[in-house]
């Protein structure tokens, strides 16, 4: 597999210095799966081009498995790898090119830090997506992209496309940045690592897409990818790429179904200027930017939701406040924010939700006075569990819709039936308002079970309220459309004084 990086910047043989590779060597690095080779098919002042050898030894990969990898018999020996541009080549770009990678050179300190014009071609890359995908990678960093599918054969084109394309990248970028934009996507457009993936692959990627990955718009896929699909780390990935982009998770990526959290995700708002959500999950902000064209500075609808509940809240006189889903502590940290709410819980499913709301409400440095008002722990809602009684309101945002509908009963009999508030805020989406979100098919979340219609949601709390001796009120948040109604429905839920 061959990787040649071009520059034009003159002189340009001080891209030697960059690459801390002479121009007048060949140098070979020897690796656990076969031999690296740099050298330098062209070295004038006008132009010079590096080149990245790597040929594979099948032999030594086979030997490296571990006893319970699956055995492919024959494929193990007789594959593309020795070929064709994958993980093994970012591998050995992050090893050969390690200094070039951190942005340092000491002999000429300036040209690190000076973008360059570059050519990088890369003759064979595995691409899962064809082209499309690896212009929609590259081409929101700034690279002019040319990537032309390779057939898998010129004499039989109705034969069609193989899955490699030939890539050629034309850009003004730093070294540094150019060398990192490979070393992660190049495993990503192949979607797959040959290589196993472990827990400080997470801090890999971070480092390597430092300035530019949080901002992405294909963030979600990347760090999907380059994570071997491992939902754990994907999403350990995804919020610490919000922190950085001061950005919700959910705009990064949506929850996946075997981490997700019963409610929404969550950003710090609490006091000291700490962010607050800039949108909504990927779909329906998505949807609503559509819908929403000529007003783009309009408060998203999280946000907005939000609000409504604090507002309510605040109305009804709560004191003591329990957000049930939690998730990573949105609504929590508006909360805290308010020295009204003496007392507030936080309560979710998913452990890895809670750790992240505690990271971004900063509990580590958290005053002891603000300390002292919360309660995070991990529950479930359709099991009976005596830390949620005693507050005065409990809130359930976002959070319905993510429970199996035979499971409801059981959720209605803990939060209604034990744990029994003064006052439970329920806010779920109105399915008959997804119709003006132009581009959103099926539901808003995956993880949604379902969604329910005005009527739908208004006769389950009446027949809620009336069971466990609650009065309800309906309320619309976001615009009430005279159609179609609100795109989020709330019901406020009163316990009668007599039961």
């Amino acid at each position: 597999m061959l990787l040649t990086i071009t520059t034009t910047a003159r002189p340009a043989t001080d891209l030697g210095f960059l690459l801390h590779k002479h121009p007048g060597r060949v140098q070979e690095f020897g690796r656990s799966f076969g031999t690296a080779t740099v050298f330098y098919p062209e070295a004038e002042e006008e132009r010079c081009t590096a080149a990245l050898l790597l040929e594979v030894d099948p032999i030594a990969l086979v030997r490296s498995r571990g006893k319970s990898s699956p055995d492919f018999s024959l494929s193990q020996y007789v594959n593309d790898r020795p070929y064709a541009a994958s993980s093994l080549l970012a591998v050995a770009l992050a090893d050969v090119f390690r200094t070039a990678r951190a942005g340092r050179c000491a002999a000429r300190p300036e040209l690190a830090g000076t973008p360059l014009p570059l050519e990088l071609r890369l003759p064979a890359l595995p691409c899962r997506g064809g082209p499309e995908l690896a212009t929609r990678l590259f081409e929101p960093l700034g690279w002019e992209v040319d990537a032309q599918a390779v057939p898998l054969d010129e004499g039989f084109p109705e034969w069609g496309d193989s899955r490699y394309v030939r890539l050629t990248l034309r850009g003004t970028a730093r070294l540094a940045d150019a060398l990192n934009h490979l070393y992660v996507l190049l495993p990503v457009l192949d979607d797959g690592k040959h290589y196993w993936i472990a827990p400080d692959e997470v801090d890999k990627l971070i480092r390597a897409g430092e300035g530019w990955l949080s901002g992405h718009p294909e963030r979600g896929l990347i760090t999907r990818r380059y994570l071997g699909r491992r939902w754990a780390l994907a999403r350990t990935a995804l919020a610490r790429l919000a922190e950085l982009g001061d950005e919700t998770e959910e705009q990064l990526e949506p929850a996946v179904e075997e981490d997700a959290p019963a409610g929404e995700s969550a950003a710090d708002e609490a006091a000291a200027a700490e962010a607050a959500a800039q949108g909504d999950a990927p779909q329906e902000e998505a949807a609503q930017e559509e819908a929403t064209q000529e007003a783009p500075k309009a408060k998203p609808l999280n946000l907005r939701r939000r609000e409504a509940v604090l507002a309510k809240l605040e109305e009804l006189g709560a004191v003591s406040v329990i957000d049930l889903g939690c998730g990573q502590g949105e609504l929590v940290g508006a909360l805290l924010a308010r020295p009204r709410f003496a007392r507030v819980g936080g309560m979710d499913v998913s452990s890895m939700a809670l750790t992240i709301a505690a990271r971004k409400l900063r509990l580590d440095r958290m005053p002891d006075s603000r300390r002292a008002r919360l309660t995070l722990f991990q529950g479930a809602l359709t099991y009976t569990d005596k830390r949620l009684s005693g507050y005065d309101a409990a809130v359930l945002m976002e959070v319905i819709e993510h429970v199996d509908p035979p499971r409801l009963a059981a959720l209605e009999r803990v939060v209604f039936g034990r744990a029994r508030p003064q006052h439970v805020l329920v806010t779920t989406p109105n399915i008959e308002h997804n119709v003006r979100y132009e581009f959103l098919t099926g539901l808003r979340h995956p993880d949604h079970r379902f969604e329910w219609t005005r009527a739908e949601f208004a006769a389950w709390a009446t027949r809620v309220a009336g069971e466990y001796g609650y009065q309800v009120a309906f309320e619309p948040v976001g615009d009430d459309d005279p159609e179609v109604g609100p795109p989020t429905q709330m019901g406020v839920f009163t316990r009668d004084q007599r039961s």
